[in-house]
């Protein structure tokens, strides 16, 4: 069983940066690979960004590439979003999540394990 706890979310102007951050806990953090989701009011969850436990490769979708970027601290047992450039069409909720596999990590039902969410605002 892992648990998982974001923090850092809030209200940013357009054009700013805000930093997620995703603490694990439970089961050992480094054999799960971790992804960051996310889902607007009134729609679907959609995948933003994800680090692979198999070798720490990344994969990020179109929307956030260039602008957002995902670390892990295996120490620390947390992954992080740093996210730059925010833009009014990246608010909403932000999930941390957890999959056992490498496979797949773009895919939400992949993962296992799922955070409580962040609120993250983007004032135009």
């Amino acid at each position: 069983q892992v648990s998982l706890l974001e923090s850092g979310g809030g209200l940013v102007q357009a054009g700013g940066s805000l930093r997620l951050s995703c603490v694990a806990s439970g089961r050992t953090y480094s054999r799960y690979s971790m992804g960051w989701f996310r889902q607007a009011t009134g729609k679907e969850r959609e995948f933003v960004a994800a680090i692979r436990r198999s070798d720490g490769s990344t994969l990020y979708s179109e929307t956030v590439k260039g602008r957002f970027t995902i670390s892990g601290d295996n120490a620390k047992n947390t992954v992080y979003l740093q996210m730059n450039s925010l833009k009014a069409e990246d608010t909403a909720v932000y999930y941390c999540a957890a999959a056992s596999s490498s496979w797949g990590i773009g895919i939400s039902r992949s993962y296992e394990y799922w955070g409580q969410g962040a609120q993250v605002t983007v004032s135009s």
